[in-house]
């Protein structure tokens, strides 16, 4: 057939009477051949002049390869024979070359983010996103929710990370927030009665960035009325499902379901990685008594002493151990106790001379050793503990190369505590937020031991990442008013910052339920990328800003004028202190 493509030159390449090119857009690469013969005197000058990421316009017959078959590619039976071209744009040399797996330092890539966006394997990341983000939607729709968007612009609620605010020139001195989470909007729109809610919503959080986070990111939010846990899982593993279908994979349900405490112990992580084992095994039943002073120092100030058995690695040289350990520390370890066992049966450890020879058997068997185990142990407070040993069974199945990025490995995290201690502000805090409901059976806890209230909250976790938490929330207006006091609001800040809620609740609430998706970290799992800026089209780096745009940046002192606002220099600021 006689057909016109067009896109971007990719490479080209002259072999003297003929040109060869391979043309580029999304949907991948094709082979152009120029003769001048076929395409005349005009095209084939032409042809001469092109260079990587010229944009052209090109005429001719779609024929099997003339030369090998190129397996590579999905049109590497076929070529055009051109008999037109007509360039679009020409173009300077880029910065670097348009290639998959780039090696360019990602800074230079994201100040050129609309060159970089022209990688093949970042358009398929995107691609990736468009379709999930299609399937949520119709799937969603076809479970009978309503696609309902909430406002950017609403109320500042600081009860959590750092709110992102906005002045407004109308209201001089008032400013609007933008929204970590829809989740007091939707909960008002179960008040209302749309009872399976829907959206995927632009989130903004003002708090430090790691690989996984940006200061903007996208939900998939979602909230139902009259339900319980098990429904809100229900749809969501068969969401779930779904939308895996798009890579091929096969989630299989039900999704395994465990505890917070389960998790803790046996992993050390809210979040475990299951694709592994090297689970914690609590030994301090066996060491008490032994004469290893941190053993014995820890269980004597409440602690506990635990350890994970790394299999088959009892042959680590001492250096590797020693960097382990450093490891240990920055998770707030003190040390990190080992203990190698032999082929021989023997024992090469930091700690088997306080140990008599029995004592040392029990400890292997409880740790579920063999000959060329390497046994790791830490002793502190559980948190410590946990903290240490969950981070550094992470640190060794990466360096033994057992996460494999194509075992997809769900699970759901159950009844978390529903309060968490803050050193910082010396008072409890909201696990996951305010609206959360306690179990019922530790209602009667919530004044006399609330750390110890579980909360009726869910996190599915894929591969050791929260990929999305939900829970089932307070719709009784007394339970809710006890959740501010034990969080320290009077009952004037409860009613000051959270008003709107409250006063809803006087009206006739329908139990209710939601969960959310962070649709970012979602994709980075699915298309096997380590960062989710490589699934974010124009993504911020570390210090929440885009090297593109050069945002952010200062503004026309007529616009701070309008707002009622007034920069005040760091200097400044500081001599005034001074004075």
């Amino acid at each position: 057939e006689k057909v016109t493509v067009m896109g971007w030159v990719q490479k080209s390449r002259n072999k003297g009477g003929i040109i060869f090119v391979d043309l580029r857009d999304r949907s991948g690469i094709l082979q152009l051949i120029f003769e001048e013969a076929d395409c005349g005197a005009e095209s084939f000058a032409k042809a001469e002049k092109l260079r990587s990421e010229f944009v052209i316009a090109v005429t001719g017959r779609v024929e099997a390869r003339s030369g090998a078959v190129n397996e590579n590619l999905k049109t590497g039976a076929i070529e055009i024979r051109a008999d037109y071209l007509r360039i679009l744009a020409e173009s300077e040399t880029p910065p670097f070359p348009i290639e998959e797996n780039s090696k360019t330092k990602e800074d230079l890539r994201l100040k050129y983010r609309y060159l970089d966006l022209r990688r093949p394997d970042i358009q398929r990341n995107l691609m990736t996103r468009s379709r999930v983000a299609i399937l949520t939607r119709a799937f969603l729709a076809e479970e009978g929710f309503l696609e309902i968007e909430t406002p950017t612009l609403i109320k500042s609620t600081p009860e959590g990370a750092r709110d992102y605010l906005v002045p407004s020139r109308v209201h001089p001195g008032s400013f609007y927030a933008l929204p970590q989470s829809p989740q007091l909007l939707k909960q008002l729109l179960m008040c209302s009665g749309y009872d399976r809610y829907f959206q995927i919503a632009k989130c903004f959080r003002d708090e430090d960035l790691r690989a996984d986070r940006q200061p903007e990111f996208t939900q998939v939010d979602m909230e139902l009325s009259f339900v319980d846990m098990d429904d809100v899982i229900d749809v969501n593993e068969r969401l779930l499902k779904y939308i895996f279908k798009e890579i091929g994979v096969d989630v299989q349900l039900p999704i395994q379901r465990m505890t917070w405490q389960e998790a803790m112990d046996r992993f050390g992580s809210d979040k475990p990685d299951i694709r592994f084992g090297m689970e914690l095994q609590d030994v301090s039943e066996v060491v008490k008594g032994c004469g290893f002073g941190v053993f014995t120092g820890a269980l004597e100030n409440g602690g506990t002493v635990r350890g994970i058995n790394a299999k088959g690695q009892g042959h680590m040289p001492r250096k590797k151990i020693d960097a382990l350990v450093e490891v240990a520390k920055t998770y707030g370890a003190k040390g990190l106790a080992y203990l190698a066992v032999n082929e021989d049966g023997t024992y090469k450890s930091s700690f088997a001379k306080f140990f008599e020879e029995e004592q040392l058997k029990e400890l292997v068997k409880a740790m579920d050793g063999e000959p060329g185990d390497l046994l790791l142990f830490a002793a502190d407070k559980k948190k410590v503990v946990w903290d240490v040993l969950g981070a550094l069974r992470l640190h060794l199945a990466k360096s033994l190369d057992l996460l494999k990025k194509d075992d997809f490995r769900f699970l759901w995290v159950t009844e978390f505590p529903l309060l968490e201690w803050s050193e910082e502000q010396n008072r409890f805090v909201a696990m996951h937020h305010p609206f959360t409901m306690p179990m019922e059976e530790d209602l009667d806890k919530i004044d006399s031991d609330p750390g110890a209230v579980r909360a009726q909250a869910y996190d599915i976790v894929l591969n050791g990442n929260e990929i999305g938490g939900g829970s089932i929330r307070i719709h009784q207006d007394d339970i809710q008013s006890k959740m501010f006091e034990v969080l320290g609001f009077t009952p004037e800040q409860a009613q000051k910052q959270f008003g709107f809620l409250l006063d809803a609740f006087k009206y006739g609430v329908p139990p209710h339920a939601g969960l959310a998706y962070g649709l970012d970290r979602l994709v980075m799992l699915m298309a096997k990328q380590d960062s989710i800026r490589d699934v974010i089209a124009f993504p911020k780096v570390k210090d929440a800003s885009c090297l593109m745009m050069q945002a952010p940046d200062e503004v026309d002192p007529k616009q701070l004028e309008e707002l009622g606002l007034e920069i005040e220099k760091k200097e400044e600021k500081e001599e005034k202190e001074e004075k």
